[in-house]
């Protein structure tokens, strides 16, 4: 197995050009126009695009959207918005189809279109992996402070190696310390190991985004049902970046109830 970077030289020795992209689809299966949804008087995506129009990395901002409905809104209030295909089955997929229709960008920043109250710090901190120019791919992790982090299986965890370069994702607690651990206290495992859970912010070089999309589906990522897996069995190396900024996702209606609870605008 191929156990390089992959990042070719054509990248490393330009001046970055970051494109984030906000890959938002209407048809959601567990929240049906979700980007759309209102939240305290702007609808989701436009709260994702103005949190994220306020990092000071991106040369270019961007929703890549499947609904004509979208990209209307997007472009409503003053947003820049694209149309992509209706078949892609991730947002690394849609962030692929962006990039071609839009070249000239060597870095490309995949914002998660639900979280409508992302900071714009945790884009910054992610473009900056790419000052190093090794870096082909990269993602943030945050420690984990909870028990009910480390058991929630919709919060994947992550180990890392000694260079900053994530080793694994599962959505069961990683590692397993033996002789330590005793059922399932994990509040107790919390005080004999650090553990990280991943963020979903990704990014990429423009030419390692456009060849993991042409990858098959890997025996780990049908497992784990987690993508980034994928990229590293094929020997894709990931830099990580650790922020202790928390993220809060809408992926349901109760979601949704509970952000508006937390944030009164």
């Amino acid at each position: 197995m191929e156990t390089t970077n992959h990042a070719t030289n054509s990248t490393h020795n330009t001046q970055l050009r970051i494109l984030g992209v906000i890959p938002a689809r209407f048809a959601s299966s567990r929240f049906p126009g979700k980007p759309l949804v209102d939240i305290h008087g702007k609808s989701m995506i436009q709260r994702v695009y103005e949190r994220a129009k306020e990092s000071t990395k991106l040369d270019e901002l961007v929703v890549a959207t499947d609904d004509e409905r979208i990209l209307l809104h997007v472009n409503d209030f003053g947003g820049r918005a694209i149309l992509t295909a209706d078949t892609h089955q991730s947002g690394t997929d849609r962030c692929a189809e962006a990039a071609h229709k839009l070249p000239g960008f060597n870095v490309i920043i995949n914002i998660q279109g639900d979280e409508p109250y992302i900071d714009s710090r945790q884009i910054d901190l992610l473009a900056s992996c790419f000052a190093e120019p090794e870096t082909a791919l990269a993602t943030l992790v945050k420690k984990i402070t909870t028990g009910s982090e480390l058991s929630n299986p919709n919060s994947p965890k992550v180990i890392l190696n000694r260079n900053s370069e994530a080793i694994y994702f599962s959505r069961t607690p990683i590692p397993f310390l033996r002789g330590i651990l005793q059922g399932e206290d994990h509040e107790e495992w919390l005080s004999h190991h650090t553990f990280f859970k991943h963020i979903g912010i990704y990014g990429y070089r423009a030419d390692t985004l456009e060849a993991i999309t042409h990858l098959p589906v890997s025996i780990l990522e049908k497992a784990e049902s987690l993508e980034q897996l994928r990229w590293i069995e094929n020997g894709y190396k990931i830099k990580v970046a650790v922020t202790d900024i928390e993220t809060q996702a809408i992926d349901t209606p109760a979601d949704l109830q509970a952000i508006l609870k937390k944030h009164n605008q």
